[in-house]
């Protein structure tokens, strides 16, 4: 259909009166989908369940995480920023409140949870995450294992000054987080202050997911990790736990095998970038039983200027090298070293939470809200995936990188494509009714996670 110029072209000029009313009117009219998935999880009952009641705030604590929740998901960071939305009736369904606490009064009641309140949320967590691999039937489950640091500008309580490459000596947590690679999902994580080592109490965390996994249906478990958790008691009890697994070794503990990688004439082509060889070498101290396979990866250009690591780790100006200790002795090369660079996901992952749903904020001084907005932000993000899954059809099956299921947006795209829409809550005939704009494709959108919700 051919339109003339007068029938798109508008002269427009004055600038409209601005006037704030109380009209029921909502910013987030796309919040209805979760409002939705929250009912059919019974997520707040969940929640009262995994915190008590027993406080002297007017407002429940579970109300109070819950509100965190979906101040996440809204795409706020600071607490204080709730002023911007307390007024909205459908903030306040959702939460089922008549108006929102103030931040003096949120900050306060989160402050009186208790540890055994926060091991209550990390429970309701792990059970919607596990519900899901239960639904799915997923016989293999890949399970992977690492730390992100969490930085403070201020003296927040339980944090210590560690290794920060983005912030060097700002004070951090460094808590160790456990995410499904299948679903993309944050299963558990052990909180720890900024100054401890990787492996820091990382086996009884191992140990405790992977038993969950086991009790959830789980048959073939994997794990991928790098180098700081390369240790003997680790790798002998995955292999007692039936855990199939992949560890970066680390060249500095070891300075005979980088001079065992240099003397190597041998190498096994992969494809114009990798080759591999197996090394029949282990540890002195360790019994023997696992496959040490070497990889190196040729650079397309020269390095300039010193190496730095050049006393530790085997570099030239051709090919950069890596170990991996894996107990997949009859995999190929080609899937195993597929299969640890899949790890690489996990980094992803953390990068997507931390943008989207603020898991790399620290609001508080006091060490139960941290852990508490923590939560909440793993939260946040794993119900955005959730409700994806709900709505959406697997994707592919396992790959060789054992990638996500499904083709995930991120909770920045949901927030931009159906959160963030314009409406209003009205009663015709005594009915309540959220009335959108036409646009065919929210409509679209809004409709098809609002089915799979209710289905």
């Amino acid at each position: 259909m051919r339109l003339s110029r007068p029938q798109v072209t508008a002269s427009v000029h004055a600038v409209p009166e601005v006037r704030f009313e109380d009209q029921r009117l909502t910013s987030f009219a796309g919040l209805v989908v979760f409002q939705a998935l929250f009912q059919r999880l019974r997520l707040k009952e969940r929640l009262a369940a995994a915190v008590s009641s027993a406080r002297t705030v007017a407002y429940r604590p579970h109300v109070l995480v819950l509100m965190m929740v979906v101040h996440l998901l809204l795409g706020y960071r600071r607490l204080r920023e709730r002023d911007y939305y307390r007024d909205d009736p459908l903030v306040h369904r959702v939460l089922g409140l008549r108006r929102l606490p103030d931040v003096s009064t949120w900050t306060r009641g989160l402050s009186e949870l208790t540890s055994r309140d926060i091991d209550g949320l990390r429970a309701c967590n792990r059970t919607l995450v596990l519900e899901r691999v239960r639904t799915e039937k997923l016989r293999r489950v890949t399970a992977d294992f690492d730390g992100s640091v969490l930085s403070t500008r201020g003296h927040a309580e339980g944090s210590a000054i560690g290794y920060n490459r983005q912030r060097k000596g700002a004070r951090s947590y460094y808590p160790l987080f456990c995410t499904i690679a299948q679903t993309g999902q944050f299963l558990d994580l052990l909180h720890r202050p900024g100054n401890v080592h990787d492996s820091r109490d990382a086996l009884g965390f191992i140990e405790t997911c992977i038993g969950e996994l086991r009790a959830a249906g789980a048959r073939e478990i994997e794990t991928r990790l790098d180098a700081a958790f390369f240790a003997e008691d680790i790798a002998y009890r995955l292999v007692d736990l039936q855990v199939r697994f992949a560890i970066s070794l680390p060249f500095e503990r070891f300075p005979e095998l980088k001079n065992i990688i240099e003397a190597r004439k041998t190498w096994h082509r992969i494809d114009d970038t990798w080759s591999y060889a197996d090394l029949n070498w282990r540890p002195k101290s360790w019994r023997g039983g696992f496959r040490v396979l070497a990889i190196r990866r040729r650079t397309p250009t020269p390095r300039k200027g010193p190496l730095q690591l050049d006393l530790f780790e085997p570099r030239d100006f051709e090919f950069d090298f890596r170990v991996i200790l894996t107990n997949k002795v009859t995999d190929d090369a080609t899937t195993v070293m597929e299969f640890h660079h899949g790890r690489g996901s996990q980094e992803g992952l953390f990068g997507e939470a931390k943008q989207h749903a603020q898991l790399d904020y620290v609001p508080a001084r006091r060490l139960v809200v941290n852990q508490a907005f923590t939560l909440s932000a793993m939260l946040a993000h794993n119900l955005s995936r959730e409700l994806q899954m709900t709505a959406d059809g697997r994707l592919r099956r396992d790959t060789p990188k054992r990638a996500a299921r499904w083709a995930f947006r991120s909770l920045g795209t949901l927030r931009h494509l159906v959160l963030q829409r314009a409406g209003r809550l009205t009663r015709p005939e005594g009915r309540l009714t959220l009335t959108m704009s036409g646009n065919a494709a929210v409509a679209e959108q809004v409709t098809h996670y609002l089915d799979a919700a209710a289905a």
